[in-house]
């Protein structure tokens, strides 16, 4: 009998549909960097069409995306991006806009919301006058949902503002949208017009959505013609990838449909968490299908929760020094909520009683699977 798991690390961790592997199986396949395979072909036409953008262009991974965007954007040396500086493109890609691409990063504030405010942007924007001593500002960027802020959603109101000001100086605007499907859900805002104002925008398949890999990028068809060529410098370039693509047809799909229920059960193990009195947790700032919760009692880590959780078969996810992060998708069920409430519960007691010891490894260090 296999044991059960609740995996709640991330929403990248679900496991192919039978009908993913079917499509996959089943796939019409070409070579795609000569430009050849059919079924990347029509899903790239989908994509672009969903999101309300003239290209699209399949790559293997939202990092690999988001670098190719701000590159095709800031194509002269010597350019500077205004984003975040909780955002995902500023911590948790290696650095790659500097490291590969030389481009400068502005960090502007992000509010606990997701936002920067929109004074901020624009005092950050440099001057022409000032070309002699400092970057050029060529790029603004947001994130929708935005991850470390817990999965809060950009409204098309705010996106709609940033992009009047990348526009009124020039600039060019790109969305993060790793999990903007499950931000047009929550908004009740269809996808194309809360990204009406981006000149290019990343689509995470393989998160919320359920696909095994891989990410979408749109824009205009001359914004494409460029992503394709840094795609292959960069080594992105597959051959027969209309395997993936049917996958991701079908994640997209059968999938959307299902993150209102995603959204849902993370209110619901939102509530539970703050019956726990160890722990707070604001279940009304629960927007999306993410769950951050604080820990109060000094005696318990995240780092400790999370390997005591481990022996029990609920998998998470420490979020800082203080805080844990669950995250939902659809192949947690209600009855895996429940199970990973009571698992919770009785982790809080066994550390609090003294029985659960965190492992230390021969270096010293504790015992952590879980990076971002």
């Amino acid at each position: 009998m296999v044991a059960r798991v609740v995996d709640l690390r991330s929403d990248t961790v679900t496991k192919p549909s039978d009908a993913m592997r079917a499509a996959m199986a089943a796939a019409e396949v070409d070579d795609d960097v000569l430009g050849a395979d059919p079924t990347a072909q029509r899903f790239e036409a989908e994509m672009a069409a969903t999101m309300g953008k003239e290209a699209a262009l399949f790559v293997p991974s939202g990092t690999m995306s988001n670098l190719i965007a701000v590159l095709v954007h800031c194509d002269v040396r010597g350019s500077e991006v205004i984003l975040g500086d909780n955002s995902h493109i500023h911590v948790y890609e290696n650095g790659g806009i500097s490291t590969v691409g030389g481009v400068h990063p502005k960090t502007v504030r992000n509010n606990p919301d997701g936002t920067m405010d929109v004074d901020e942007i624009v005092a950050a924007i440099r001057s022409k006058d000032g070309a002699l001593l400092y970057p050029t500002t060529r790029l603004i960027c947001l994130e929708n949902t935005h991850a470390n802020c817990g999965g809060k959603c950009l409204t098309v109101d705010y996106t709609d503002k940033v992009g009047e000001i990348a526009k009124g100086h020039g600039l060019q605007l790109h969305i993060d949208g790793a999990r903007i499907f499950n931000a047009s859900v929550a908004l009740g805002v269809p996808v194309d017009r809360l990204v009406k104002a981006a000149d290019s925008v990343s689509v995470c398949l393989s998160k919320g959505l359920g696909a095994p890999v891989g990410s979408i990028l749109v824009g205009s068809k001359a914004f494409i013609d460029k992503a394709k060529i840094l795609r292959k410098t960069l080594g992105g370039g597959m051959r027969q990838v209309g395997v993936l693509c049917a996958a991701a047809y079908v994640a997209v799909r059968d999938t959307v449909g299902k993150l209102a229920d995603d959204h849902r059960k993370a209110k619901v193990l939102a509530e539970g968490l703050k019956k726990i009195k160890q722990f707070t947790v604001d279940s009304s700032s629960v927007e999306t299908n993410m769950v951050f919760f604080d820990i109060m009692d000094s005696r318990i880590t995240p780092d400790k929760l999370c390997q005591v959780l481990e022996k029990r078969n609920v998998l998470t996810m420490p979020a800082s020094s203080k805080s844990v992060r669950f995250v939902l998708h659809y192949q947690i069920s209600d009855s895996d909520i429940q199970y990973a409430l009571t698992c919770v519960e009785k982790a809080v007691e066994e550390i609090l009683t003294g029985g659960g010891k965190l492992e230390h490894l021969a270096n010293g260090t504790t015992k952590n699977y879980y990076g971002h």
